[in-house]
């Protein structure tokens, strides 16, 4: 199968294209390792692939709604 045409069936089976669902999916384990492992934001960012601790939080940002340690918190409140 061609780059193009991959990039085509990927976009009809998911929303994203390959490189925002892998992006999504690295944002989804940093954020899994934040609130259950208890992992520091800089030791998830780096964990998961990010080497700019603030291009994670801006990312971060845009996925979940809110900066990960106010995101965190909120969600350590709830558990």
């Amino acid at each position: 199968m061609s780059e193009p045409a991959f990039h085509l069936h990927f976009r009809e089976m998911t929303p994203l294209s390959p490189l925002q669902f892998q992006k999504q999916l690295r944002l989804i384990e940093a954020r899994r390792m934040m609130v259950v492992d208890g992992s520091t934001i800089s030791h998830a960012a780096h964990t998961v692939g990010y080497q700019s601790v603030s291009q994670f939080t801006r990312q971060y940002r845009r996925l979940f709604g809110a900066p990960p340690r106010q995101n965190i918190e909120q969600d350590k409140a709830l558990a």
